[in-house]
């Protein structure tokens, strides 16, 4: 198998994937800036939860079926060739949505790091000293970068897992099909 065309139909796949993780996050963004009491917080916790594990669902399915597409669509892929394309995939759409998600932390948000800085010293202040809360004022700077390497990391571990998990039969390995 070329790995131009695995690396051509994973980047594909990768942006369907990456897309809809970045429209669940400005979703979620946008519904979290919603006021409006205790009973408006509470439906946006729910919904933010069931949005969630319904990115992750539809997620998954269309990891499994553009692995299946891959398969069908080109001769003699094995095993290895089907997780290569995963791997790939997954990577592509880590790439994608950390690089959003810093884009987004960095010029559309660029306070959020802040607010949650402020937020843990005002918490913790009796718990802490005042070298350790200073130290707070140090780790703001770094963490969006810190935040696009964790993503990247989590997000293309998840998809290889996922990758090793569907490739092991696909395409089947069942002689009598």
């Amino acid at each position: 198998m070329d790995r131009k065309i695995v690396w051509n139909d994973a980047l594909r796949s990768g942006l369907v994937l990456g897309g809809i993780s970045i429209a669940y996050m400005v979703v979620n963004m946008l519904l979290g800036k919603l006021n409006g009491g205790a009973a408006v917080g509470v439906l946006v916790n729910v919904g933010g939860v069931l949005l969630w594990l319904f990115k992750f669902y539809i997620c998954i399915r269309l990891f499994k079926l553009f692995m299946l597409r891959f398969a069908s669509a080109h001769e003699g892929v094995t095993n290895a060739d089907s997780f290569r394309f995963g791997f790939a995939t997954a990577l592509l759409s880590a790439l994608l949505y950390s690089a959003f998600y810093l884009a987004w932390v960095s010029f559309v948000q660029p306070d959020i790091f802040n607010d949650a800085i402020d937020l843990a010293r005002e918490t913790y202040s009796n718990m802490l000293t005042a070298d350790q809360l200073d130290s707070f004022d140090e780790l703001a700077p770094k963490m969006p970068g810190m935040s696009f390497f964790a993503n990247l990391i989590y997000c293309t571990l998840f998809g290889t897992v996922l990758s090793a998990i569907f490739s092991r039969n696909i395409p089947s390995r069942n002689p009598f099909e």
